[in-house]
Order: C-alpha cells, then sequence, then structure tokens
C-alpha cells in the first residue's frame, strides 16, 4: 500500500485558506443578518455585547472601527431594543453597552440561519470538530482568552 505524503502548507497557502473559510463564513453572516433586518456590523455588534456588555470605545477597539460609527450602530440597536445603555459601575463618566434579551435571541436567530455553515460544520465527525475547535482557539484565541464566536 502506497504510502500518502503530506505537503507541509506555506504561512501563504494558510492565509489563503483562512481567507477562503472567512469569506465564506462573513457571506453566510451577512446573509442570516439580513434575514433579521440588521447589517453584518450591527449583528457583530450583538454578538460581541454576548460576551459580557462594553464600553463604547471598547466597542470601536474590538469591531476596529471609529467610534462616531458605533454610536450610530448602537443608536439603531437601542431604537429595535437589542441593546441597551447603562452607567459603567466602575465609572459615571462612561457608557457601557448591555444586550437584552431581544438581542441574544437575535444572535441565537442568525445563527441558527447561519445554513451554508452549519452544513459544512455537520460534515465534520466529532473528533474533526474537537481538532478544529482546539486549533481556532489555539491559532486565535491565545493571547487575548477565548472569545464567543460572531
Amino acid at each position: 500500500m502506497a504510502e500518502t505524503i503530506r505537503t507541509i502548507p506555506t504561512k501563504a497557502q494558510l492565509m489563503e485558506r483562512l481567507a477562503d473559510s472567512f469569506s465564506g463564513y462573513y457571506g453566510d453572516f451577512s446573509l442570516a443578518a439580513a434575514d433579521a433586518g440588521l447589517s453584518a456590523s450591527q449583528a457583530k455588534t450583538l454578538g460581541v455585547l454576548r460576551t459580557a456588555p462594553a464600553s463604547m470605545r471598547a466597542l470601536a477597539t474590538t469591531l476596529a472601527c471609529d467610534a462616531s460609527n458605533i454610536t450610530g450602530i448602537v443608536d439603531r440597536l437601542e431604537k429595535r431594543e437589542l441593546v441597551r445603555r447603562e452607567v459603567s459601575p466602575t465609572d459615571r463618566r462612561v457608557k457601557n453597552v448591555v444586550l437584552t434579551t431581544a438581542g441574544e435571541e437575535t444572535v441565537d436567530a442568525i445563527r441558527a440561519r447561519m445554513h451554508t455553515t452549519h452544513a459544512a460544520l455537520d460534515a465534520l465527525d466529532d473528533a474533526d470538530r474537537a481538532v478544529l475547535h482546539d486549533l481556532l482557539g489555539r491559532v486565535f484565541c491565545g493571547a487575548r482568552g477565548p472569545r464567543s464566536a460572531t
């Protein structure tokens, strides 16, 4: 029986595979967000807040956008009662953005609508899912700790 020789991918090849993977995931996420009547940025904000409340500044940093953009995003989410602003318990000058129950349900609904991603993950057996989970955690969560996916 012939042995299969496995080629070790270069960093460039890995980055290309990641770009393709993220592109597919983001497309699926964006469609699911649109089905919920949200922009991808609004849905991503809800996903970030799923982990914990955050200040406007922290949201801008996490989402890599200008603070003025976050204000508009949060205003629209607040109007739909998906988030609320609360005074920070540690600094009264700071407003934290908190996910409401309706916001949590919206995040769940968006993730449930991501049919392409679900189908791709369903194609993996339990062992492959465990390996993928571990690798993604090691590559992307190492320095900043585990985060919930958007």
